[in-house]
């Protein structure tokens, strides 16, 4: 399948802003589900001031703030040739030992709400059916719900809310996979919608190590595992790692943000 992609993130601000810096993770790379066609990020009252792949293989851009800007906006477009492989990636690349991604984080630290999942499971399954288990204990666990959680939400907190997104689901889900002893990773995202193809976020989901397959995803707020409608941006331990664009602002006082993704099939 071949997708087409538009998103732009626009930032506004009540004052001038003095200093900003945005660390940029919106560069698709080339893998076994996905070929990169074409991709460009323009940057409007900014300029990039440095791009490098990080430890987790996300191509990564540093960008400036002009000074005294009101108005932010970071634009991507491209195509993206996409395969469907049952969310199966293979084989571990880069840098990072393995041991790494069975290790907590601040969003992915496995409390009670989250260990109290792991009762209902059946061990007695094959580790990919056990997963698709986990995902739907998640999913059944944490109803979809915009706007009662956000980037700082950890996993425990949308456990006890008992609601949240498709963050909250990845965060969960890892959190539960580590503490069974998988390697497990957070994964930010597009993909194309049914029900059209304006879209105000982009998603994630969560990749599992699995011996005989390797790295799989699975979709905990669709319940699927990803296929050809599914494009990965960036990989990290938890959103900290994968965030589209995160950033530091000095001065502009209120800022708020509107973002437009916009996936079509070509």
């Amino acid at each position: 399948m071949r997708l087409s992609v538009t998103h732009t993130s626009h930032y506004l601000y009540s004052e001038p802003v003095s200093y900003a810096l945005q660390q940029i993770r919106l560069q698709p790379q080339s893998d076994l589900a996905q070929t990169v066609e074409h991709w460009s990020v323009e940057i409007e009252n900014g300029r990039q001031e440095a791009e490098f792949e990080d430890h987790h293989g996300n191509w990564t851009i540093l960008s400036r703030a002009a000074e005294g800007m009101t108005e932010l906006t970071v634009r991507c477009t491209g195509a993206i040739v996409t395969r469907d492989k049952a969310g199966i990636l293979g084989a571990h690349q880069g840098p990072i030992p393995m041991w790494q991604f069975k290790r907590e984080t601040p969003l992915t630290q496995a409390g009670r709400g989250v260990r109290g999942l792991l009762r209902g499971l059946s061990r007695k399954t094959d580790n990919v059916a056990l997963m698709h288990q986990l995902s739907e204990a998640v999913r059944s666990a944490i109803s979809y719900q915009i706007g009662c959680t956000d980037t700082t939400t950890t996993a425990e907190q949308a456990m006890s809310y008992a609601k949240g997104v498709c963050q909250d689901h990845a965060h969960t889900f890892v959190a539960a996979a580590r503490a069974l002893g998988f390697p497990a990773r957070y994964v930010s995202g597009y993909l194309l919608m049914d029900t059209g193809v304006i879209q105000d976020a982009t998603h994630a989901w969560a990749e599992v190590f699995l011996d005989g397959l390797g790295w799989t995803g699975f979709d905990i707020s669709n319940g699927i595992s990803p296929d050809e409608r599914y494009i990965s941006l960036a990989r990290g331990l938890d959103y900290s790692g994968a965030a589209p664009i995160r950033g530091v602002v000095l001065g502009g006082r209120a800022e708020s943000m509107r973002v437009q993704v916009d996936v079509q099939q070509q």
